[in-house]
């Protein structure tokens, strides 16, 4: 199977979206390296440049850690849809309206789960403000409250439930190929 950049084969960056734990990350990171473009994981240039996510919210609360969030996921995005690159968002990334607009210009894949697929990751991970006390319960309310975000803003959903990495990050790709095709037929 050919590789092609995202500007070539999809006319604009690639962005993941879905609650926290559901693998963007990681997700991302494969989906990068088959389309051969770079990657860009919003939280780590968060943490690069300010500091741990928990010392943010901590030290300067929720709202300093959104805006700086939202300029972030601007950048990165602005850089992706000139370069071709695959952008991971933060869970809550989505609910800046500013966000929510240079989505627009963007692929947006929703990583889709449920609370049992993420379980073990959230209990192994204990450096996620949001999910201070019970953070299943956190994160079942969280994920109620922007789901319909992710899924409104989601050109193309992926179910994560089961499968590898690998196995995840091909079924991707695979989408988007179908995705490019059906706007290419549409554009004709």
């Amino acid at each position: 199977m050919a590789r092609c950049s995202p500007g070539a084969a999809y006319g604009r960056a690639i962005a993941l979206v879905g609650p926290m734990a559901v693998g963007k990350s990681v997700i991302g990171q494969q989906l990068a390296q088959q389309l051969g473009v770079s990657f860009v994981d919003t939280d780590s240039v968060i943490v690069e440049h300010h500091g741990t996510i928990a010392d943010i919210f901590a030290g300067r609360g929720e709202h300093a850690f959104r805006e700086i969030e939202a300029r972030t996921v601007a950048r990165a995005v602005e850089a992706a849809n000139i370069d071709g690159a695959v952008v991971s968002l933060g869970g809550g990334a989505v609910l800046d309206s500013g966000t929510q607009q240079l989505l627009g210009g963007c692929t947006v894949i929703y990583l889709e789960c449920d609370a049992e697929t993420v379980a073990e990751r959230i209990a192994r991970n204990t450096g996620r403000p949001l999910l201070a006390g019970d953070a299943m319960a956190r994160w079942d309310a969280l994920f109620a409250a922007r789901r319909p975000v992710y899924e409104r803003l989601a050109d193309i959903t992926v179910d994560v439930r089961s499968g590898t990495v690998a196995e995840i990050a091909l079924h991707v790709e695979e989408r988007l190929r179908e995705y490019a095709a059906l706007k290419e037929e549409v554009q004709k």
